[in-house]
């Protein structure tokens, strides 16, 4: 199977100004995740940016840079221009690999790539994995998603769902027995030419509401493929503590 990974990288942060070049085991967090990215099935990986000392920096560690424009709002804007630039042909399946995941396991990138080639109705497919706590079911950083009996998301939300009325009504800490819950891995494959039809949407009101720019699929009458991860995502880095956690996971 042939695939691209493009992980879109960006200087600014509000919570973590500089985040690309942050250091991580003696190495800028950009090329750990390169370094993932280089550890799957991937023929190519791009590192797309419009900030000149991304470009310098990755370029010094060998890789494959596609400078894009300044005023892309999401990572999946910023992907589509690297298709257009590389002329990249519309069955390419291109993953998304945010550029603050530097211990994404390569078997996700593979795993999700996969899944786009084995699910023709999917313009999307992305990864889960299960909530075993009730703090995390109901943390609205966490994004929960809900599916079909054929692993097709029904929807994404900050909120707890499917929302277990009777046992949540009682005031319950535990999870109820009786349903699955899960949190959304956000790591995405698209075909090329679906990609540039998404971006080209409109944002949708659930979009919008939910700040989930996945639900812009759905609003479309799109359909989003949901595997269940084969194995921990590792953690991504928002923060200057996920950035300490990190660097102590690396570093061993």
């Amino acid at each position: 199977m042939d695939f691209k990974v493009v992980i879109p990288a960006r200087y600014s942060s509000v919570r973590l100004p500089g985040k690309p070049l942050r250091e991580i085991a003696g190495r800028p967090m950009i090329q750990h995740v390169y370094e993932r990215a280089r550890e799957s099935g991937a023929d190519e990986v791009v590192i797309a940016t419009d900030d000149k000392r991304i470009s310098q920096t990755a370029k010094a560690f060998g890789a494959e840079i596609c400078m894009t424009a300044a005023h892309h709002r999401s990572g999946s804007d910023r992907i589509a221009e690297v298709v257009e630039q590389l002329h990249w042909a519309a069955d390419t399946i291109v993953v998304n690999l945010q550029g603050d995941e530097p211990t994404m396991p390569a078997s996700l990138i593979d795993q999700v790539a996969a899944d786009m080639q084995s699910h023709e109705p999917a313009g999307v497919t992305t990864l889960s994995a299960p909530i075993e706590s009730h703090e995390m079911l109901f943390d609205p950083h966490v994004v929960k998603v809900v599916t079909d009996i054929e692993g097709y998301a029904l929807y994404f939300s900050r909120a707890p769902i499917p929302w277990h009325r009777d046992e949540f009504l009682e005031g319950r800490e535990s999870l109820p027995a009786s349903v699955a819950f899960s949190r959304h891995i956000g790591l995405y494959a698209y075909r090329a030419g679906y990609l540039k039809q998404f971006v080209s949407w409109a944002h949708a009101p659930l979009e919008q509401a939910e700040s989930l720019e996945q639900l812009r699929v759905l609003w479309h009458g799109g359909k989003i493929h949901v595997s269940q991860a084969v194995e921990a995502a590792g953690h991504g880095v928002d923060t200057e503590d996920d950035l300490k956690r990190v660097d102590e996971v690396l570093s061993r």
